[in-house]
């Protein structure tokens, strides 16, 4: 069953469910669906907004993308270096802490004055983590386009981290962590990062007990001093304002924020590969398995990461890619499969995984074995790629039509390490893409023989299925 046919296909056989519903039951059981689709329309070129770039004087890098829509103005501010990757050993997963609390009250303001300030203009503020940065998102009415930008620029120059919001927020993580642990997913994706990062800092995204524990004030403090900078930062503007205005504004709340000490060291590239491993993680009384599979990947700003998109998209993102189909429609063993490269600013994995029921353990990693050497050893077929380019450049177009999506691709994409104009040239870019470069991709990477399995279930139940798979080493909870 092919699902990725557009936006507009979907469309199409929703406006011929609803005709049958109105027509009534008796009527509708006569009715025949036609046997085939109109064709699509041709495509079209996609309008590439005009970015509207500067670089203040301390370094802060801003881009302006006036939109002509809802009275609303949209920033985003990302800061390079300050994510998951600034994290030390001891720390794991520090930087989501961090960014939760930016919000949470500054020299100026409470955590309850900040969001009855932000309500007030029709907006809200908040941030986040990744790999190799920390986010902060706030939006308003362009009436308020002025006092959201100052909003911004204090919550993110001058968090205070109180005593008792830090308290709160790591009762809260301790508490989230404890149900997140038992949680099969979670200790495989655990595992699977350790498996394809070793020591790097990509693979230290989840907290730990430890970690929640040693947090503090103080310390959240000094983090944030060496890790927010003018010249490690962009800012991006969109919505219904003018260049010239939007870049005033940016001058006016961010012109004189300045560095402090020695910014975090340039991360170093994690290995292009890793030994193999095979882990099975007990949890008795498992009615199902949790499989994940993974090795290195590529950095964003690899030669291949479009032909990588394209083929992750292929064999395991979304409804109709090829284990999807296989493991779920076809076979029925699991809800949902799925597999496909993550790429971040100087490293990447390809992962994969499904949860299936026990007694079909081993058919699923069969599967996955096979279609992971079929990727690379056959061309997909000119109709097959087709309907997947169809389908990522639909989704890639409809997401950067709302200008709060548009400012956060803008700003992710810098982050990860892609120019301004990767927004453009990515759709045509994917549209060159052959057969011929999907297959090396998928040799490349996709190579079930150098993946890392990690297995979580009960070993009673699925130890003996896992045998022809290669000896897995078991660890309890």
């Amino acid at each position: 069953m092919m699902m990725k046919n557009t936006t507009l296909s979907c469309f199409r056989l929703g406006v011929i469910a609803a005709a049958l519903a109105l027509a009534g039951t008796a009527q509708a059981a006569d009715t025949q669906l036609p046997a085939e689709l109109p064709a699509f329309g041709k495509d079209k070129p996609l309008a590439v907004p005009k970015i509207s770039q500067q670089t203040l004087a301390n370094g802060l890098q801003v881009w302006v993308v006036p939109r002509n829509g809802i009275p609303r103005v949209d920033y985003v501010l990302a800061v390079r270096g300050a994510g998951f990757g600034a994290d030390g050993p001891e720390a794991p997963g520090r930087a989501k802490l961090l960014a939760g609390l930016l919000s949470e009250g500054t020299t100026q303001r409470s955590s309850k004055q900040i969001a009855e300030a932000a309500q007030a203009m029709g907006g809200s503020i908040g941030a986040s983590a990744s790999n190799d940065g920390i986010s902060l998102v706030a939006n308003a009415l362009t009436s308020h386009a002025d006092a959201m930008a100052r909003l911004l620029a204090e919550v993110a120059r001058q968090p205070s981290f109180p005593d008792g919001e830090v308290q709160l927020a790591k009762v809260n993580a301790l508490q989230g962590l404890k149900a997140a642990s038992t949680q099969p997913g979670f200790r495989a994706a655990k595992a699977l990062d350790g498996a394809i990062y070793g020591d790097h800092a990509y693979g230290r995204t989840q907290e730990t007990e430890a970690a929640i524990k040693s947090v503090t004030a103080e310390g959240l403090r000094a983090e944030h001093l060496r890790r927010f900078r003018p010249d490690r930062a962009l800012l991006v503007i969109t919505g219904r304002i003018d260049a010239a205005q939007a870049m005033k504004l940016a001058q006016a709340a961010f012109g004189d924020w300045k560095a402090s000490g020695e910014a975090v060291p340039d991360l170093p590239a994690p290995a292009a590969t890793a030994p193999v491993q095979r882990l099975l993680l007990e949890r008795p009384g498992s009615v199902q398995a949790t499989l994940r599979l993974g090795r290195p990947g590529m950095a964003a700003s690899g030669d291949e990461q479009v032909a990588l998109r394209l083929a992750s998209t292929v064999i395991g993102t979304g409804f109709s890619s090829r284990l999807n189909q296989n493991l779920r429609e076809e076979k029925g063993y699991t809800y949902g499969a799925r597999a496909g490269g993550q790429s971040s600013r100087v490293g990447g994995a390809i992962t994969g995984g499904a949860d299936v029921r026990n007694e079909v353990t081993a058919a699923a990693m069969t599967e996955y074995v096979k279609e992971y050497r079929r990727l690379g050893a056959e061309a997909v077929p000119e109709d097959e790629l087709a309907m997947n380019k169809r389908y990522m450049a639909g989704s890639y177009l409809v997401s950067t039509q709302l200008q709060g999506s548009l400012g956060r691709q803008l700003a992710n994409n810098w982050l990860i390490g892609l120019p301004a104009d990767f927004l453009g040239k990515f759709v045509p870019a994917l549209q060159k893409v052959t057969a011929a470069e999907v297959q090396a991709v998928g040799k490349k990477y996709f190579n079930p023989d150098e993946q890392s399995w990690v297995v979580v279930g009960d070993p009673g139940k699925i130890a003996e299925q896992l045998k022809g798979f290669g000896e897995f080493t078991t660890l309890k909870p």
